[in-house]
């Protein structure tokens, strides 16, 4: 694909097939994602490729932990909920998802299941936790940096046919993640991305967020008239 087609074409995908992802093609995307650029080439970023019995127990333990009301263990920081004009998007693209799901407002058990299909990483047949290095824990950069290699990442595999959703709802209960992904007590879980072949059929993988007007989101300084 070409870079436009592969940007403009890509969108988050919830609903996937259960042919297993090739531990080829896998590789193939995260040597392309580490192409992405990192405050002085520190190169902060671990990747834990998760696929079968391991993540069906990851998947286990984290929607029993917290339907048994475990408070979450997420390891970046979680900020207050969204207000505002940030709040408006998030609404905006549930009711694009419930709308094109057939998920009423009213009903709560189709509501439920969602909530509950995150928890799943969206039962795709394989799962990336990114993390990063412990020791910079206190600076900000890295977690940036890592938002930069999972934006690489989600389109390198977009150009292989596969689709991801970053979702922080599978890996709420961090020792659960650690446990059955082996990850060392010295990097921090920063973030997961559910990986798969699209299901074409699933209603919500048609749906594209609106996105902001470059009037809304870019000032030009310096330019001509």
């Amino acid at each position: 694909m070409e870079f436009d087609s592969v940007v403009l074409g890509r969108r988050s995908i919830r609903g996937y097939r259960s042919d297993p992802v090739p531990k080829e093609v896998v590789h193939e995307i995260l040597n392309l994602a580490m192409r992405a650029p990192s405050s002085l080439n520190t190169q902060p970023w671990h990747f834990y490729v998760v696929t079968g019995e391991p993540l069906d127990r990851i998947r286990a333990g984290n929607t029993e932990r917290n339907l048994a009301g475990v408070p979450h263990s997420r390891e970046f920081r979680v900020s207050e909920a969204y207000q505002g004009e940030h709040r408006e998007r998030q609404i905006e693209i549930a009711k694009q998802l419930f709308a094109a799901m057939g998920i009423a407002r009213e009903d709560k058990k189709k509501r439920q299941d969602w909530v509950l299909r995150g928890f799943r990483q969206f039962d795709a047949p394989l799962s990336i936790v990114v993390t990063y290095d412990r020791e910079l824990l206190d600076n900000d950069i890295a977690p940036f940096d890592c938002g930069a290699v999972t934006n690489a990442l989600v389109n390198a595999a977009w150009s292989r046919g596969l689709g991801c959703v970053i979702n922080s709802q599978g890996i709420m209960q961090s020792p659960v993640v650690r446990e059955h992904a082996g990850i060392s007590d010295d990097e921090v879980i920063m973030i997961c991305v559910a990986m798969g072949y699209p299901d074409d059929g699933f209603p919500a993988n048609s749906v594209v967020s609106r996105r902001k007007s470059l009037d809304d989101a870019v000032v030009f300084v310096g330019f001509d008239e």
